[in-house]
């Protein structure tokens, strides 16, 4: 498979698997341990996903910000669902 549908789709997977957990976090106070939980718990998923596909940690940046753009899509999604702004 070409390297850089490969990327695409770890990126895509990074983005769709903190959808749900961006919106569940937004239940969870600021900081508090359950926000943590749900901000952090895809990591270790990423990792391994990017370690086996065999690219380098040089593109941890591209697949951080695939999971950084889902956590923000899944709490809009939770205050658009809920009525708050």
């Amino acid at each position: 498979m070409h390297p850089l549908l490969t990327l695409s789709g770890l990126i895509l997977l990074a983005l769709a698997i903190n959808v749900p957990l961006g919106y569940l976090r937004q239940s969870y106070e600021k900081f508090t341990f359950g926000w943590y939980f749900y901000v952090h718990i895809s990591i270790p998923l990423i990792i391994y996903l990017r370690i086996k596909s065999g690219f380098s940690w040089k593109l941890i940046p591209l697949t951080v910000a695939g999971a950084v753009a889902g956590q923000i899509i899944g709490g809009k999604l939770h205050r658009k669902r809920h009525g708050r702004q």
